[in-house]
């Protein structure tokens, strides 16, 4: 019986810890959970009211407080927590870290310091450069793809992509991880699955931003295909490959995210389209929207490379130059006409 780690309990960790036990492999499954009382409460009520609220984990569930209690036997670790987060969690997991364990991504983002993606970020964390040399390297997958917490824990169909460079590795999680409402695609184009996950969540805030400021669905429908184009602009230009952008990962996970009531990202462009500042928006939330802290380091590498990205640039002036969306809109519309 394969033993896995969740690191993180919030809605996605918590729900792939529900998801997960009910994979056709039989699994050994530990959360962990950073804060300590929700630790107590989820270990006693088996309901995560903070995060995932009228999902309840099975009792063969095991929820701890103590990374090395979760890491303990554990041959697959599933990383589910925020991408400002990721190194300090994975810096506490690698006194446990053996090289016959499997890390998978599930963090849409980039690391707001650094510009990376999560899984270099694992990378550096997990073989660092002092380690010895003929050490092997990591095995590190991502999982993406359009997937709201709450319906996979109910058991509705969810289709994701497990990604990984090495072919075998990637198949062995998708058997692992497939259940009867969790389908797995496999891809080895790692760089464009997270790509188009950090990307999506930007594109959710202007999606949002655009309802909030009660227009209709065409600029909502432009605003989606333009989106797509950014985000395949980017991944392509950095090595990934087209049609990833066009799967589950990229247009996929896009349209769930800007049209789902139940994104986090959409609700906080709707919000600002209403004319509610940021603070006063996240203060408001107990869960993270990642683009929120993806725009500026995703602006970042764009310009690094070259490449234009006008609906992430006008959402992050949004976001932290007090830019009005009704402004940003314009100066979209105003842009050179040119052939699409």
């Amino acid at each position: 019986m394969t033993k896995i780690a969740i690191l993180g309990a919030g809605s996605w960790g918590t729900a792939l810890s529900v998801v997960l036990s009910r994979a056709r492999q039989p699994h050994e499954i530990s959360l962990w959970v950073r804060n300590a009382a929700l630790a107590e409460s989820l270990w006693h009520h088996r309901e995560n009211t903070a995060y995932l609220p009228g999902v309840f984990l099975p009792r063969k569930i095991r929820v701890t407080h103590e990374m090395t209690v979760a890491l303990e036997g554990a041959q697959i670790v599933i990383g589910a927590m925020p991408s400002v987060h990721a190194r300090a969690i994975y810096s506490q997991a690698l006194p446990r870290a053996t090289s016959q364990m499997v890390f998978v991504s599930a963090t849409k983002g980039l690391e707001p310091a650094t510009h990376l993606r999560i899984s270099k970020v694992m990378g550096q964390v997990l073989a660092p450069e002092a380690a010895p040399k003929g050490t092997a390297s990591p095995k590190i997958a991502v999982l993406s793809g359009p997937s709201f917490a709450a319906e996979a824990a109910r058991g509705e169909p969810t289709a994701v992509v497990l990604a990984a460079e090495d072919a075998a590795l990637g198949s062995t999680l998708q058997e692992e991880f497939s259940g009867p409402s969790f389908r797995l695609y496999t891809n080895d184009d790692v760089l464009g699955v997270e790509l188009a996950g950090a990307v999506k969540n930007v594109m959710a805030i202007a999606a949002g931003t655009v309802l909030g400021l009660g227009l209709g669905s065409n600029p909502l429908a432009a605003l989606i295909t333009r989106g797509l184009t950014e985000m395949t602009r980017l991944a392509v230009a950095l090595g990934a490959r087209r049609e990833t952008l066009s799967g589950l990962a990229g247009l996929g996970d896009l349209v769930l995210t800007c049209t789902g009531a139940l994104s986090r990202n959409r609700h906080v462009g709707v919000e600002l389209g209403k004319g509610r500042q940021l603070k006063e928006i996240l203060a408001g939330m107990r869960m993270v929207a990642e683009g929120v802290d993806t725009a500026a380091p995703l602006l970042a590498l764009a310009r690094e490379h070259g490449i234009d990205m006008p609906i992430t640039e006008q959402v992050d002036a949004i976001l932290h130059q007090g830019k009005a969306p009704k402004d940003a809109i314009r100066e979209i519309m105003e842009r050179p006409l040119k052939r699409e």
